[in-house]
């Protein structure tokens, strides 16, 4: 698991809680750990298992625009090997069968082979075209996980803001329970106004500790989104970060102009879209010729490990040859034809009487088994030039033609569906916008109301002329209406997040 080092570089300070604003701040610990929302972000880019899996997609797609560049250059093997065979007998034919020592043999090879084509010419542009589109796929991600990051981490602000809201409501319950018992005491209130208080105070603190929980675990979320684990108690994080209410000032016209250039996903199915035209273009090529050249070296050995059978074979050979030089001397003497040959015996290689081999004669072909494993017998160098231009494949050339061109009109039309989401998205984000921001405005009035509701409500009621009920009532109203206007604040800044991803950009 990955976890934070150094308490993820966050200070340790006397943190306040981030609220909705005019909202009552809530009471924090005296010392808690400050997050803000770049922290988050920084954190998220180096931590989040799905963004780190869109990177990881960076390096296979460098490499395989180094290997379509590669591939125009020729290829280099190299090779050797090594074998046995063992002993035995030949049959020579007419029943002639010799023995056979066995024998190791080695050799080597070492070639260049080059080709080219139609295909491998385009592969560089479409490999590049993959690059720019999976470059943009990381660029997607990034912007996906910064909304996905901010928005959780405006949830968090929100939660937080609800427990003050539910902080403050707890505290007003808890005046007006003091206030129903002050009134019993002298006679002025029943005792089921206390009792009434009571249940109201309960109430409201359970609907606390529902807040502190929710606000709990949207921490926990923010930091598994981010990919990291708390370093220490959930309750001492505290978001440090506020987000003013400004009027919206965006122009539509603009925003879609800027989505057209900056959306990460519409420019990478536009990369893809240009991959998808090269593919067409090297089908093309498929109909042309392929040049294809190959050269080589290679060298061999074999060495027998019977030398003696290999000696006894060799004299065998010498002694047929020296009995036939005898012979033919004595023909030749018989007859008086003169040109004998001198010493058969040493012409042949053997010592005189022809029972063995000269010394000389047996350490040269020693030496000259003598090979494995790296003596080699060189072999003449070969090359071979060919040009190739299939008449009929069997329509195979035809099919990945029409299987190429429908994968460009595919990615067109993915294009185009994209750019229609895109601007759709955006259009209604920008609208969503500015009903949001109007929303703040009415929740602002709304929550004013209920305050005065509220005071009116307590007066009378210390007054005697109203009733518990009636501060029952307007205390509920007031939870409710800033517990709304926290959420239409929230809401607002969570719709600017929506259009910047939409956008592709940061917008403020």
């Amino acid at each position: 698991m990955i976890r934070w080092s150094g308490l993820l570089v966050l200070a340790c300070v006397f943190a306040t809680r981030a609220s909705a604003q005019d909202s009552v701040q809530a009471p924090t610990p005296s010392r808690t750990v400050s997050l803000t929302l770049a922290e988050a972000l920084q954190q998220a880019r180096a931590n989040s298992p799905m963004y780190r899996q869109a990177l990881n997609d960076a390096g296979p797609a460098k490499w395989g625009v180094r290997n379509a560049y590669g591939s125009l250059l020729p290829s280099l093997t190299a090779s050797t090997d090594f074998g046995y065979t063992g002993s035995g007998e030949s049959n020579f034919g007419g029943g002639l069968v010799l023995p056979t020592s066995a024998f190791v043999t080695s050799g080597y090879s070492l070639g260049i082979q080059w080709q080219l084509s139609g295909r491998s010419l385009q592969a560089p542009s479409q490999q590049r075209a993959l690059q720019r589109a999976t470059d943009e796929d990381i660029g997607a991600a990034g912007v996906g996980l910064t909304a996905e990051i901010s928005t959780q981490y405006l949830t968090t602000l929100q939660a937080a803001a609800q427990v003050a809201v539910a902080r403050q409501q707890v505290r007003r319950n808890q005046d007006f329970l003091a206030l129903a018992q002050a009134r019993h005491r002298v006679g002025q209130a029943t005792l089921l106004d206390v009792r009434q208080a009571e249940v109201i105070k309960g109430t409201s603190d359970v609907a606390l500790l529902r807040a502190v929980q929710t606000e709990n675990e949207a921490k926990l979320d923010l930091l598994r989104r981010m990919g990291v684990e708390s370093p220490v108690s959930i309750d001492q994080i505290a978001l440090t970060d506020s987000f003013p209410v400004t009027p919206p000032d965006f122009q539509l016209d603009s925003l879609l102009a800027l989505s057209e250039r900056q959306n990460p996903e519409l420019r990478s199915l536009r990369a893809r879209g240009h991959a998808a035209r090269l593919d067409v273009r090297a089908a093309k090529t498929d109909f042309l010729p392929t040049l294809s050249l190959r050269a080589g070296w290679s060298g061999f050995t074999q060495q027998f490990t019977n030398q003696d059978l290999l000696l006894g074979q060799t004299l065998t050979d010498a002694q047929a040859q020296a009995a036939d030089c005898e012979f033919n001397n004595a023909v030749r003497t018989g007859l008086s034809l003169g040109g004998q040959t001198g010493n058969c015996f040493s012409a042949a290689g053997l010592v005189n009487g022809g029972g063995a081999l000269l010394d000389p004669v047996a350490q040269q072909i020693r030496n000259q088994n003598s090979v494995f494993p790296f003596s080699y017998t060189g072999q003449p160098f070969g090359a071979n030039l060919t040009v190739s231009l299939p008449i009929f494949t069997g329509f195979s050339r035809s099919l990945r033609l029409s299987q190429a061109r429908a994968q460009e009109d595919d990615a067109e039309e993915e294009v185009r569906a994209r750019r229609l989401q895109v601007r759709t998205d955006v259009q209604s984000r920008y609208l969503g916008l500015e009903t949001f921001y109007r929303a703040i405005g009415v929740q602002g009035a709304s929550r004013d109301a209920a305050r005065d509701q509220l005071r009116l409500a307590q007066d009378r009621y210390r007054l005697g002329a109203g009733t518990a009920l009636e501060v029952a009532d307007a205390q509920n109203a007031v939870q409710q209406a800033e517990g709304d206007y926290v959420n239409a604040v929230y809401d607002y800044h969570k719709a600017i997040a929506a259009l910047e991803a939409a956008v592709g950009r940061s917008l403020r």
